[in-house]
Protein backbone atom coordinates (compact mmCIF):
# COMPACT_ATOMS: atom_id res chain seq x y z
CA UNK A 1 0.00 0.00 0.00
CA UNK A 2 1.56 3.52 -0.81
CA UNK A 3 0.67 6.46 1.58
CA UNK A 4 0.40 8.41 -1.99
CA UNK A 5 -1.61 5.89 -3.61
CA UNK A 6 -3.03 7.13 -6.65
CA UNK A 7 -5.54 5.10 -8.18
CA UNK A 8 -4.39 4.38 -11.64
CA UNK A 9 -7.10 5.45 -14.43
CA UNK A 10 -5.45 3.51 -17.54
CA UNK A 11 -8.78 4.03 -20.34
CA UNK A 12 -6.24 3.42 -23.19
CA UNK A 13 -4.78 0.13 -21.80
CA UNK A 14 -5.67 -3.23 -22.92
CA UNK A 15 -6.73 -4.74 -19.28
CA UNK A 16 -6.29 -8.68 -20.31
CA UNK A 17 -2.69 -7.44 -21.99
CA UNK A 18 -0.91 -10.52 -21.17
CA UNK A 19 2.23 -10.68 -23.52
CA UNK A 20 3.69 -7.23 -23.54
CA UNK A 21 7.31 -6.50 -22.76
CA UNK A 22 7.03 -6.36 -19.22
CA UNK A 23 4.11 -8.73 -18.41
CA UNK A 24 4.87 -12.25 -17.72
CA UNK A 25 1.79 -14.83 -17.56
CA UNK A 26 3.49 -17.35 -15.57
CA UNK A 27 6.68 -17.56 -13.49
CA UNK A 28 10.07 -18.59 -14.93
CA UNK A 29 12.66 -21.02 -13.47
CA UNK A 30 13.86 -18.89 -11.10
CA UNK A 31 10.28 -19.13 -8.64
CA UNK A 32 10.01 -22.47 -6.42
CA UNK A 33 8.29 -25.78 -7.88
CA UNK A 34 4.26 -25.11 -7.07
CA UNK A 35 4.10 -28.37 -5.53
CA UNK A 36 6.63 -27.30 -2.49
CA UNK A 37 4.86 -24.10 -2.11
CA UNK A 38 1.46 -25.92 -2.32
CA UNK A 39 2.74 -28.05 0.71
CA UNK A 40 3.83 -25.02 3.10
CA UNK A 41 0.17 -22.88 2.54
CA UNK A 42 -3.20 -23.92 3.48
CA UNK A 43 -6.28 -24.99 1.15
CA UNK A 44 -7.85 -21.91 2.17
CA UNK A 45 -5.35 -19.47 1.09
CA UNK A 46 -4.82 -21.31 -2.07
CA UNK A 47 -8.37 -21.42 -2.95
CA UNK A 48 -8.71 -17.12 -2.74
CA UNK A 49 -5.43 -16.39 -3.75
CA UNK A 50 -3.32 -17.55 -7.26
CA UNK A 51 0.59 -18.22 -5.24
CA UNK A 52 3.83 -17.84 -6.53
CA UNK A 53 7.05 -18.27 -4.22
CA UNK A 54 10.18 -16.67 -4.88
CA UNK A 55 14.02 -17.74 -3.70
CA UNK A 56 12.18 -20.17 -1.09
CA UNK A 57 9.88 -17.28 0.68
CA UNK A 58 7.16 -19.95 0.92
CA UNK A 59 9.31 -22.45 2.87
CA UNK A 60 10.93 -19.57 4.91
CA UNK A 61 7.79 -18.62 6.27
CA UNK A 62 6.51 -21.71 6.95
CA UNK A 63 9.08 -22.99 8.90
CA UNK A 64 11.39 -20.35 10.65
CA UNK A 65 8.66 -17.60 10.64
CA UNK A 66 5.96 -19.25 11.56
CA UNK A 67 4.34 -17.18 14.38
CA UNK A 68 4.37 -14.21 11.98
CA UNK A 69 2.95 -16.07 8.96
CA UNK A 70 -0.13 -17.42 10.85
CA UNK A 71 -0.90 -14.05 11.59
CA UNK A 72 -0.75 -13.42 7.83
CA UNK A 73 -2.41 -16.32 6.67
CA UNK A 74 -5.19 -15.59 9.22
CA UNK A 75 -5.72 -11.85 7.95
CA UNK A 76 -5.97 -12.92 4.48
CA UNK A 77 -8.16 -15.52 5.16
CA UNK A 78 -10.51 -13.51 6.51
CA UNK A 79 -9.67 -10.80 4.10
CA UNK A 80 -13.08 -9.71 1.78
CA UNK A 81 -14.41 -7.35 -0.56
CA UNK A 82 -17.28 -6.22 -2.22
CA UNK A 83 -18.48 -5.35 -5.40
CA UNK A 84 -18.97 -1.68 -4.40
CA UNK A 85 -15.38 -1.39 -2.88
CA UNK A 86 -14.26 -2.26 -6.04
CA UNK A 87 -16.13 0.48 -7.81
CA UNK A 88 -15.35 3.11 -5.65
CA UNK A 89 -13.00 5.48 -5.68
CA UNK A 90 -8.78 4.36 -4.27
CA UNK A 91 -6.59 6.45 -2.88
CA UNK A 92 -5.78 6.95 1.02
CA UNK A 93 -9.28 6.46 1.90
CA UNK A 94 -10.13 3.02 0.23
CA UNK A 95 -11.60 0.74 2.14
CA UNK A 96 -10.09 -2.52 0.85
CA UNK A 97 -6.00 -1.60 2.74
CA UNK A 98 -8.15 -0.36 5.88
CA UNK A 99 -9.40 -4.17 5.98
CA UNK A 100 -5.53 -5.51 6.47
CA UNK A 101 -4.95 -2.33 8.58
CA UNK A 102 -8.17 -3.47 11.17
CA UNK A 103 -6.16 -7.22 10.98
CA UNK A 104 -2.73 -6.47 11.22
CA UNK A 105 -1.82 -2.95 12.98
CA UNK A 106 -3.57 -4.41 16.56
CA UNK A 107 -1.07 -7.01 16.39
CA UNK A 108 1.97 -5.31 16.45
CA UNK A 109 2.64 -4.56 11.99
CA UNK A 110 3.90 -1.81 11.83
CA UNK A 111 4.98 0.56 9.01
CA UNK A 112 8.76 0.35 9.03
CA UNK A 113 11.31 2.64 7.27
CA UNK A 114 15.22 1.81 6.58
CA UNK A 115 17.73 4.48 6.85
CA UNK A 116 21.49 3.73 7.08
CA UNK A 117 25.20 5.51 6.56
CA UNK A 118 27.29 3.76 5.23
CA UNK A 119 31.03 3.51 5.85
CA UNK A 120 33.15 2.34 3.34
CA UNK A 121 37.02 1.36 4.64
CA UNK A 122 39.76 0.78 1.94
CA UNK A 123 42.80 -0.79 3.20
CA UNK A 124 46.32 -1.71 1.91
CA UNK A 125 49.90 -2.04 2.17
CA UNK A 126 52.54 0.44 1.24
CA UNK A 127 56.17 -0.82 0.33
CA UNK A 128 59.14 0.74 1.57
CA UNK A 129 62.55 -0.69 2.94
CA UNK A 130 64.68 -0.46 6.10
CA UNK A 131 68.10 -0.99 7.12
CA UNK A 132 68.48 -4.17 9.26
CA UNK A 133 71.23 -4.19 12.16
CA UNK A 134 73.33 -6.16 9.82
CA UNK A 135 73.10 -3.10 7.39
CA UNK A 136 71.32 -5.26 4.77
CA UNK A 137 68.51 -3.15 3.10
CA UNK A 138 65.43 -5.02 3.36
CA UNK A 139 61.48 -4.39 2.14
CA UNK A 140 58.99 -3.17 4.78
CA UNK A 141 55.01 -3.57 4.02
CA UNK A 142 53.60 -0.97 6.12
CA UNK A 143 49.70 -1.60 6.98
CA UNK A 144 47.43 1.62 6.09
CA UNK A 145 43.32 2.49 5.85
CA UNK A 146 41.51 4.87 5.58
CA UNK A 147 37.46 5.36 6.46
CA UNK A 148 34.65 7.18 3.66
CA UNK A 149 31.32 8.19 5.24
CA UNK A 150 28.44 8.02 2.62
CA UNK A 151 25.43 9.66 4.96
CA UNK A 152 22.06 8.34 3.98
CA UNK A 153 23.26 5.26 1.81
CA UNK A 154 19.84 3.83 2.74
CA UNK A 155 17.39 7.10 2.60
CA UNK A 156 13.88 6.03 3.73
CA UNK A 157 12.99 2.56 1.99
CA UNK A 158 9.35 2.00 3.67
CA UNK A 159 7.10 -1.16 3.90
CA UNK A 160 3.81 -0.83 5.13
CA UNK A 161 3.83 -3.88 7.51
CA UNK A 162 6.87 -5.24 9.43
CA UNK A 163 6.71 -7.72 12.46
CA UNK A 164 9.79 -9.31 13.51
CA UNK A 165 11.90 -10.21 10.22
CA UNK A 166 8.84 -10.89 8.01
CA UNK A 167 7.93 -8.17 5.74
CA UNK A 168 4.06 -7.54 4.57
CA UNK A 169 2.39 -5.14 1.75
CA UNK A 170 -0.70 -4.88 -0.55
CA UNK A 171 -0.83 -3.12 -3.73
CA UNK A 172 -4.78 -2.85 -4.82
CA UNK A 173 -4.45 -0.59 -7.75
CA UNK A 174 -1.60 2.06 -8.14
CA UNK A 175 0.45 2.19 -11.22
CA UNK A 176 2.93 -0.70 -11.81
CA UNK A 177 5.91 1.05 -11.07
CA UNK A 178 4.63 0.84 -7.38
CA UNK A 179 6.29 -2.57 -7.23
CA UNK A 180 9.71 -1.24 -8.10
CA UNK A 181 9.64 0.86 -5.19
CA UNK A 182 8.67 -2.50 -3.05
CA UNK A 183 11.16 -4.98 -3.89
CA UNK A 184 13.68 -2.40 -4.05
CA UNK A 185 12.99 -1.76 -0.22
CA UNK A 186 12.68 -5.24 0.38
CA UNK A 187 15.69 -5.90 -1.08
CA UNK A 188 17.32 -3.02 1.03
CA UNK A 189 15.98 -4.57 4.46
CA UNK A 190 17.50 -7.93 3.38
CA UNK A 191 20.38 -6.98 2.58
CA UNK A 192 20.74 -4.94 6.03
CA UNK A 193 19.38 -8.53 7.89
CA UNK A 194 16.94 -7.16 8.96
CA UNK A 195 14.20 -9.01 6.99
CA UNK A 196 14.16 -12.63 6.23
CA UNK A 197 11.27 -13.07 3.38
CA UNK A 198 8.60 -10.87 2.47
CA UNK A 199 4.77 -11.49 1.14
CA UNK A 200 3.41 -8.92 -1.74
CA UNK A 201 -0.10 -9.07 -2.53
CA UNK A 202 -2.07 -7.97 -6.02
CA UNK A 203 -4.62 -8.95 -7.74
CA UNK A 204 -5.08 -11.37 -9.55
CA UNK A 205 -5.90 -11.20 -13.53
CA UNK A 206 -8.92 -13.44 -12.85
CA UNK A 207 -10.33 -10.15 -11.78
CA UNK A 208 -10.94 -9.16 -14.87
CA UNK A 209 -13.92 -10.67 -15.50
CA UNK A 210 -15.34 -9.74 -12.77
CA UNK A 211 -14.69 -6.09 -13.55
CA UNK A 212 -16.31 -6.44 -16.92
CA UNK A 213 -19.76 -7.48 -15.19
CA UNK A 214 -20.01 -4.28 -12.69
CA UNK A 215 -20.48 -1.36 -15.67
CA UNK A 216 -19.77 1.49 -14.58
CA UNK A 217 -17.12 3.35 -12.24
CA UNK A 218 -18.39 5.40 -8.65
CA UNK A 219 -17.41 8.08 -7.41
CA UNK A 220 -17.18 8.68 -3.43
CA UNK A 221 -21.09 9.87 -3.00
CA UNK A 222 -21.93 6.99 -4.38
CA UNK A 223 -22.64 8.31 -7.88
CA UNK A 224 -21.81 7.04 -11.63
CA UNK A 225 -18.31 8.72 -12.86
CA UNK A 226 -17.74 10.04 -15.65
CA UNK A 227 -17.49 12.80 -18.34
CA UNK A 228 -19.64 14.59 -21.03
CA UNK A 229 -22.67 11.87 -19.76
CA UNK A 230 -20.57 9.17 -20.70
CA UNK A 231 -20.02 6.60 -18.01
CA UNK A 232 -16.65 5.28 -17.50
CA UNK A 233 -16.22 1.81 -17.39
CA UNK A 234 -15.22 0.43 -14.31
CA UNK A 235 -12.51 -2.88 -16.47
CA UNK A 236 -10.87 0.59 -17.61
CA UNK A 237 -9.78 1.72 -13.99
CA UNK A 238 -8.31 -1.48 -13.20
CA UNK A 239 -6.13 -1.42 -16.67
CA UNK A 240 -2.49 -3.13 -17.83
CA UNK A 241 -0.63 -0.40 -16.10
CA UNK A 242 -1.57 -0.64 -13.21
CA UNK A 243 -0.67 -3.22 -10.18
CA UNK A 244 -1.88 -6.29 -10.77
CA UNK A 245 -0.30 -9.93 -10.93
CA UNK A 246 1.20 -9.72 -14.23
CA UNK A 247 3.63 -6.95 -13.80
CA UNK A 248 4.77 -8.13 -10.52
CA UNK A 249 6.00 -11.50 -12.20
CA UNK A 250 8.07 -9.48 -14.77
CA UNK A 251 9.60 -8.15 -11.66
CA UNK A 252 9.74 -10.92 -9.63
CA UNK A 253 11.29 -13.50 -12.86
CA UNK A 254 13.77 -10.35 -13.49
CA UNK A 255 15.30 -10.74 -9.89
CA UNK A 256 14.55 -7.14 -8.76
CA UNK A 257 13.71 -8.46 -5.01
CA UNK A 258 17.47 -8.86 -4.97
CA UNK A 259 18.05 -11.14 -2.07
CA UNK A 260 14.73 -11.22 -0.39
CA UNK A 261 12.65 -14.37 -0.32
CA UNK A 262 8.96 -12.52 -2.04
CA UNK A 263 5.97 -14.67 -1.94
CA UNK A 264 3.24 -13.17 -4.18
CA UNK A 265 -0.24 -13.36 -4.03
CA UNK A 266 -2.35 -12.49 -6.32
CA UNK A 267 -6.63 -11.41 -5.11
CA UNK A 268 -9.03 -13.69 -6.84
CA UNK A 269 -13.15 -13.69 -7.22
CA UNK A 270 -13.35 -16.23 -4.23
CA UNK A 271 -12.57 -13.10 -1.73
CA UNK A 272 -15.90 -11.02 -3.22
CA UNK A 273 -18.49 -11.47 -0.84
CA UNK A 274 -20.93 -10.66 -3.02
CA UNK A 275 -20.16 -11.55 -6.36
CA UNK A 276 -20.50 -15.43 -8.29
CA UNK A 277 -20.11 -16.29 -11.56
CA UNK A 278 -23.81 -17.96 -11.63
Amino acid sequence: MDDDLQQADDDGDNPDASQAGDVAAVPNESADPDDLVRRKLPASILAKYEVYSYRNAALILAETRKAEFDELVEALESFSLTTTQIRMPGGNESEIPKTFNASLRPKGWYETVIRGDLVVTLTWKEEGSRVDRRGRTVATQTPRSRQTLRERFLDGHKIDYVKNRVAFDLEWNSKDQTFDRDLYAFSAFSQCGVVDAAVLVTRSAELNAVFRTLGPALLKDGSIDGEGGKPKMLIHKYGASTTWMGKLLYRLNAGRNGSCPVLALGIRPACISDWSES
